[in-house]
């Protein structure tokens, strides 16, 4: 039986009119409706025909998470009167509620991935609605590009919906190629906030780590809403970890309190969703699942600890998580309107008002921050490897996909045109991150099918803390757990093992096979102890275990999860397995090198015979009879590195540098360019043939630079020998003294004692520059700086002579010095 009233109650049946206009004209639309206004349950059922009458269509709708997927469908097939599995189901990965008569169909956007992949058409579907879709996950983003392909190329007629919670639909109406926009009013009630920030600063997030200070005040805060208010209190949180320990901070309060997150199991979930009974309060621990894909009844007060966690990956040291991130603007509106949706209500936000204006107004687009290997093996089957041609609100980042192309080619995903193989193809099914597709694949021929998948369903997902750092270890706790985690853990083994045979391979021990296949997962990340609980992993990255761990004398490691702490240069271990050398040289043997290595290090040239897995050294020996060729490059990178200075100068020859960049900087060509970067591009032409005679650094100190400088002199064109000329080296001035020209600065300088220029009415120029004169006292001491003599001698001598006659008397100081004669002796020493 349909609950019209039910039904009838939901803000968005007033723009639904409209959208099925929008929908009859252009096929296209973006549905903007605040959460809890049935855009997730009243449209689809609606567009399917089952709610308003209308022809029966068949609807899919994609969800970012399965949490969410399942509760919308269990949602819908109640408002029909049904349960979930009838005219309404749903697919999350390892979990496929339909039947024969299901035409609202709730699927994850990874499944719907997955579908698209199989049957490009989506033969039989008529709309597709993707949901939440200003959240910017990338398969949600993946998804509608997909989409847009097929609508374009083989399916016009397929409907599409971009529904979003917000009002910053510009950017979707674009995309779609200029979609309608149908916005439906929410029902809401004001919603009082109050800014509770800690009475102490507490430590900023960094990597997964939020500061316990923190939790402490946000279940304060907790317990000061429930005293405060009336309702029940959700509270949102940015992981599981934190959820957990909020809790244990909460026993004894005067309500039940719960924890929804994606790792929840179903019977908590659905009673969240459920609703209080009314016998009590409730404490409601969420992760961001509850901003707005999920409805949580009965909530009258919100308690944001400001935090949310978002994918980052650090490319340089091949390490990708989540981290703990301040949480948009964005975020907090939609978390602060979950206290209104019923009711009145208030927020009590765990941060000063001061810093709300400085947060970002929208969280990052995941395509922008995240490890895009998957992603790019997703368009590498859909024929495009580059992403170039599918219709994405942000393209993603060159680098990252040059990181991502990397992983792909390493892993026998696509060719080294980046076209995806056979084998990319039956990786890109599996559900899997390319690299665990790989683990699964190749783990199976060693260590069997069904221990392969139980290794990979632990890296699909990451066990509790409890469970330890060793993997080995948490293996068999999930063998043996009772928890949710292990529930789920078991569903997972179960769906990867329908992917590969488990003949032979399976009987080695277990710690092995863990070892093995995480390995095969993460080669970058085999690592070599270095001593004390610190290891070097193929990636150069440095790695340490906590005190305590049981892997700290552990050889070799294969490192499955870290992070890398705030201002640290090493990754914090967090789950590894322990290897030995074999197993790091079959699961890394893509990035052995062995040969000689000859280089710049401490100072000079290290030449070796060396075999290493990417950074970390399995032998060295010393190489007697290095090649030339490699030798010549490891000392122009110590020139680089140490700079020119390697070489013999002297006085002069720094002269004559600074002399060639003035007439270049002048003159222009032919004379050289004499700077670091123009001289080390081309050694060739004035280091040699010195250069490629020298063996170590000492070498280097014997090449005159002077001789070798010379050698770039345009000798061709017969202007070297004008070098003296235009640039000379010392100026003869009116005393007779030749005096040494300074090229450094920009300017040539001539300091000359005042009275050697006496009778000089003009400037020296030098390649038609005027020199800037540094007129000196008798002493030596500078008097006046000028770069026109004739304007010095009428204006500025008067003011010398002043003030240096009566402290240098033997001295002569004419009133008129450019009639007199030039000297650089005193009065009595020239009678």
């Amino acid at each position: 039986m349909i609950r019209t009233d039910a039904l009838d109650q939901l803000p968005v049946r007033t723009a639904v009119p409209a959208l099925e206009r929008a929908l009859d004209d252009r096929g296209v639309a973006v549905l903007c409706a605040p959460p809890g206004t049935g855009k997730t349950t009243l449209v689809p059922l609606v567009l399917a025909g089952l709610a308003g009458g209308g022809p029966v269509r068949r609807v899919v709708v994609a969800e970012p998470r399965r949490i969410a997927a399942r509760a919308a469908a269990r949602r819908m097939a109640w408002l029909i009167g049904e349960r979930a599995g009838g005219r309404v189901g749903f697919t999350v990965r390892g979990e496929r509620v339909v039947g024969r008569d299901t035409v609202v169909e709730v699927v994850t956007t990874g499944v719907l991935l997955q579908r698209l992949q199989r049957d490009q058409e989506l033969a039989g579907v008529d709309a597709v609605i993707i949901d939440e879709c200003h959240e910017r996950h990338l398969d949600a983003d993946t998804v509608a590009a997909f989409l847009l392909d097929v609508r374009e190329a083989i399916r016009p007629d397929l409907r599409l919906v971009a529904a979003s919670a917000t009002t910053d639909a510009r950017g979707w109406a674009r995309l779609l190629g200029g979609a309608p926009v149908v916005e439906a009013e929410g029902v809401s009630h004001p919603v009082e906030v109050l800014w509770a920030p800690p009475a102490a600063p507490v430590r900023p997030p960094h990597g997964m780590r939020v500061d316990p200070a923190l939790l402490t005040h946000v279940a304060a805060t907790v317990r000061r809403a429930l005293a405060e208010r009336d309702g029940d209190v959700l509270c949102f949180l940015p992981g599981v970890g934190e959820i957990g320990r909020v809790a244990g901070q909460l026993a004894g309060v005067a309500a039940e309190v719960l924890q929804v997150h994606g790792r929840a199991p179903a019977a908590v979930q659905d009673a969240v969703l459920a609703g209080s009974s009314g016998e009590g309060r409730r404490v409601v621990l969420a992760t961001s699942v509850a901003e707005s894909s999920l409805t949580v009844p009965g909530v009258r007060v919100v308690v944001d600890s400001g935090l949310a966690r978002e994918p980052r990956t650090d490319h340089a040291r091949g390490l990708s998580a989540l981290t703990t991130v301040r949480a948009s603007q964005a975020a907090g509106r939609q978390r602060a309107g979950r206290a209104g949706r019923e009711a009145p209500g208030a927020v009590y936000r765990c941060w000063a008002q001061a810093e709300d204006g400085r947060l970002a107004r929208f969280p990052s687009p995941e395509i922008k921050v995240a490890d895009l290997a998957a992603f790019a093996l997703q368009a590498a089957c859909w024929g495009d490897p580059d992403a170039s041609g599918l219709a994405l609100l942000d393209p993603p980042p060159a680098g990252a996909m040059s990181a991502a192309r990397e992983v792909l080619t390493a892993v026998g995903a696509v060719d080294a045109e980046g076209r995806v193989t056979g084998r990319g193809t039956r990786m890109s099914r599996l559900g899997l991150h390319p690299r665990l597709a790989r683990a699964l694949l190749d783990g199976a021929a060693g260590v069997g099918g069904r221990r392969a998948a139980e290794v990979v369903a632990l890296l699909s997902e990451e066990p509790p803390r409890e469970y330890g750092d060793d993997l080995a270890a948490a293996l068999r706790a999930a063998r043996r757990g009772g928890d949710g985690y292990a529930g789920r853990w078991r569903q997972e083994v179960r769906r990867l093992s329908s992917f590969v045979a488990d003949a032979g391979g399976g009987s080695g021990p277990d710690d092995a096979a863990v070892g093995l296949v995480a390995a095969l997962a993460f080669p970058e990340r085999v690592a070599r102890a270095r001593g004390e609980g610190a290891f070097l992993m193929a990636s150069g990255t440095g790695a340490e275990l906590r005190e305590g761990s049981g892997l700290r004398s552990a050889p070799w490691l294969a490192v499955a999860v870290a992070d890398r702490p705030a201002h640290s240069a090493s990754a914090r271990v967090r789950l590894a397995a322990v290897i030995d050398e074999d197993t790091a040289r079959a699961a890394a043997g893509h990035l052995r090198f062995a040969g000689e290595e000859v280089h710049w290090a401490g100072g000079d040239v290290v030449a070796r015979r060396v075999e290493r897995l990417g950074a970390v050294e399995l032998s060295v020996r010393p190489l007697k009879q290095p090649a030339p060729g490699l030798v010549r490059e490891a000392l122009v990178e110590g020139l680089r590195r140490e700079g020119l200075g390697l070489l013999r100068w002297t006085r002069e020859t720094g002269q004559l540098r600074e002399r060639l960049a003035f007439l270049h900087r002048e003159l222009g060509e032919p004379w050289p360019d004499v700077s670091r970067g123009a001289l080390l591009e081309r050694t060739e032409q004035w280091l040699e043939p010195e250069l490629s005679r020298a063996r170590r650094r000492s070498d280097l100190a014997r090449i005159d630079a002077g001789q070798a400088l010379r050698r770039l002199l345009p000798w061709a064109t017969g202007e070297a020998v004008r070098l003296d000329e235009l640039a000379p080296e010392r100026i003869e001035v009116p005393s007779g003294s030749r005096i040494r020209v300074e090229y450094g600065g920009a300017q040539p300088v001539l300091a000359v004692k005042l009275q050697e220029l006496f009778g000089l009415r003009e400037t020296p120029r030098v390649a038609g520059v005027p020199v800037l004169v540094h007129l000196l006292s008798p002493a030596g001491r500078p008097a006046a700086v000028t770069a026109d003599l004739a304007s010095f001698w009428q204006d500025g001598y008067r003011a010398v002579r002043a003030e240096l006659r009566g402290r240098y008397p033997k001295h002569p100081w004419p009133e008129d010095p450019t009639t007199v004669e030039a000297t650089r002796f005193t009065k009595r020493a020239r009678r």
